[in-house]
């Protein structure tokens, strides 16, 4: 998607002063964000107007049920972009949701200007890391982080900022195929640590705790 594009999205959440809320803070982004559909059930994620949202944005606790793991893995699996808006903080349940293949994990306790920003960069299929989650990443040290040699380091943070593996072939004279390679070797060497990343926004999240990239370079 263009990056002045309009930006459509479908939030699911149960409460209505929640989606009244949304919806005026994305009337506020200087690139247009229109909410086509909004409600309390995952279906209007599935049905027309929401099935042809660029976003999904959504709480991951709903009334209809526990947490929303399995709808968050159905629409990953169908393609879409989501941003899990969550009441919960906690690293186990960020990092849950980005192995899920959430774009990312955005606490509301975050506010506008992040909901905005971490909206447009789904719907550019870029990674957004916000304060809190960045905090909960970073809050210690690990032991357990895998050798990574100078190139795939590269690889990855130039894949980190880009849309698409190639501009990240562009950018460093090397065929999409050898990105591949390369992102495909940091996966396998993060799974034998067990701390597997198997999404762009979960090698996000590794890349933060281990310290090789800083939120400021996103």
């Amino acid at each position: 998607m263009s990056n002045d594009a309009p930006v459509t999205v479908v939030v699911i959440d149960d409460h209505p002063a929640i989606l009244s809320g949304v919806e005026m803070w994305y009337a506020t982004s200087s690139r247009p964000i229109t909410v086509v559909a909004a409600g309390g059930s995952v279906k209007d994620a599935w049905t027309e107007p929401g099935l042809s949202a660029d976003v999904v944005v959504l709480d991951l606790q709903l009334a209809e049920g526990g947490p929303v793991f399995g709808s968050l893995r159905k629409l990953v699996d169908a393609g879409r972009p989501v941003v899990v808006y969550s009441m919960r903080d906690d690293e186990k349940t960020a990092l849950t949701c980005l192995n899920l293949g959430a774009a990312t994990f955005l606490t509301k306790a975050e506010g506008r200007e992040h909901l905005v920003d971490a909206t447009l960069a789904a719907a550019d299929n870029l990674p957004y890391m916000p304060p809190a989650l960045a905090g909960a990443l970073g809050a210690s040290a690990r032991a357990d982080s895998p050798r990574l040699s100078a190139q795939e380091e590269n690889v990855l943070i130039e894949w980190f900022q880009s849309e698409s593996k190639e501009l990240v072939a562009q950018r460093l004279g090397i065929s999409v195929r050898t990105v591949n390679s390369y992102l495909d070797r940091v996966r396998i060497k993060y799974a034998n640590v067990g701390r597997p990343a198997r999404t762009k926004a979960s090698l996000v999240a590794r890349a933060v705790q281990d310290g090789l990239i800083d939120v400021d370079d996103l």
